[in-house]
């Protein structure tokens, strides 16, 4: 069942790859990167329909405006660059916590052979959750608020779970505890970091 299992993940990659061609390009594509408007404005009437859509063709070339005053930098210029600096240190920072989590510990727990598929499913689904769950907290939040939020509930979650892993032999309720917690890591995961 397995090999069937991640064969399917192709299928959907499958049907993208046949329907792409049938799909407009991008307006702001059509109008900033090439310079083609009547292209743009066709792109937006088989988008939008048919209408007045100047106003977005207006927002494309404002965007396209600010994007030709904007210089772009290399690699060392944004080292350099003191006034980067900040955002430079805070990317580093969350891109290193990312690594240094405990994502990957936590899927790779040591489980009954019998809970390996319920736990590979509930770790999927947990995704799915944390995705869709994000995508509307972070609106409302913001992104530091989630950052902070989903790594103080992702510790509390770690030490918790290093307990029930302890304690695993000793109570037989306890596998299933620790499942829930890898549950909510993943959760806290998917909507925090």
């Amino acid at each position: 069942l397995w090999p069937w299992l991640l064969a399917s993940s192709g299928l959907s990659a499958l049907v993208q790859l046949v329907t792409l061609p049938f799909f407009p390009d991008s307006p702001s594509y059509l109008l900033i990167q090439k310079g083609n408007e009547e292209a743009c404005r066709k792109a937006i009437r088989k988008l939008w329909g048919e209408g007045d859509h100047q106003a977005e063709i207006d927002d494309i070339l404002k965007e396209k405006a600010t994007m030709t005053s904007t210089k772009n930098l290399r690699v060392l210029e944004v080292i350099k660059e003191r006034s980067l600096r900040w955002q430079l240190y805070i990317l580093m920072t969350v891109m290193t916590t990312l690594q240094l989590c405990g994502i990957n510990a936590v899927e790779c727990s040591k489980f009954e052979e019998y809970l390996i598929p319920y736990v590979s499913l509930g770790v999927g689904l947990c995704e799915c959750l944390s995705s869709i769950l994000c995508s509307t907290l972070i609106d409302r939040f913001g992104r530091k608020v989630l950052l902070w939020g989903g790594y103080m509930l992702m510790c509390s979650v770690l030490a918790l779970l290093t307990m029930t892993l302890s304690l695993q032999h000793q109570f037989f309720w306890m596998h299933y505890f620790s499942v829930i917690l890898i549950f909510l890591f993943v959760i806290f995961y998917g909507i925090g970091p």
